[in-house]
């Protein structure tokens, strides 16, 4: 069966936009954060969508347009892995899954079906989303090889000199096989700088059984950038409103 489906992690309390309300129902034209990344994801296939909910839950379900998806609970932050693993009855075995993130609205469908059928026409087990970016500071990287393969993806604070010279970074979004992603999530561990389960390490994982991992770099990074503040909100609504025009 080849279903797609989609996790959206939206648990996030979001403590730099300085205010009450869980960062994904900030709103850019009376339509909350989420609800863009949920028509994105319906927009490219997928027919299941998961909300992986925490801070102010409530809030969230009571907030979204969106009626027709499922929600998973996150009671405690422990990384982006944890995130995916409190989602792992709805993930099921089938098909292919998307990750996505709450918080970027500027995402759209027209990029998720061309990462879709990146990781299928290469018969990827996992395709990271990434851009190259200018200043790749706080970011996690993707690592690859002379030839230009990939060879894994590293946070920053764990990163070396070396990984942090890569300037490709790792957007947090990504398609996996669902039945290789759920293997994976049963074997990461939290051993890093945050002592937290990383979703990265599931490449690492997939990639030691000789399966292939890959990430599709965009050309431009607008289509992955994050509200994490009220700034960053201002500038997605110009983007929004930008392509509105176009």
């Amino acid at each position: 069966m080849n279903t797609l489906k989609a996790v959206i992690l939206a648990a996030g309390k979001g403590t730099r936009m300085k205010s009450d309300l869980p960062k994904v129902v900030h709103t850019i034209d009376d339509k909350c954060l989420v609800d863009y990344v949920i028509d994105a994801a319906k927009g490219a296939g997928a027919t299941d969508i998961c909300l992986v909910v925490g801070y102010k839950a409530d809030v969230v379900k009571n907030s979204i347009a969106a009626t027709d998806v499922t929600f998973a609970m996150q009671n405690e932050q422990l990384g982006t892995g944890h995130a995916v693993k409190c989602a792992k009855d709805f993930l099921g075995k089938d098909g292919q899954t998307m990750i996505l993130f709450g918080d970027t609205p500027l995402i759209t469908a027209e990029t998720l079906k061309r990462l879709l059928d990146y990781h299928t026409s290469h018969q990827d087990a996992v395709t990271v989303l990434s851009a190259k970016i200018d200043d790749p500071t706080g970011y996690g990287r993707i690592i690859r090889d002379e030839a230009g393969n990939f060879v894994k993806s590293v946070e920053h604070k764990d990163a070396s000199e070396e990984e942090l010279a890569f300037h490709e970074i790792n957007s947090g979004m990504y398609i996996f096989d669902t039945a290789e992603l759920s293997e994976a999530l049963e074997k990461i561990r939290p051993n890093n700088a945050q002592g937290e389960y990383y979703l990265p390490d599931t490449l690492t994982i997939i990639k030691d059984k000789g399966l292939r991992v890959d990430a599709f770099a965009l050309e431009s990074p607008e289509d992955i950038s994050g509200c994490n503040d009220k700034e960053q909100l201002a500038e997605a609504a110009e983007v929004i409103h930008r392509r509105k025009n176009q």
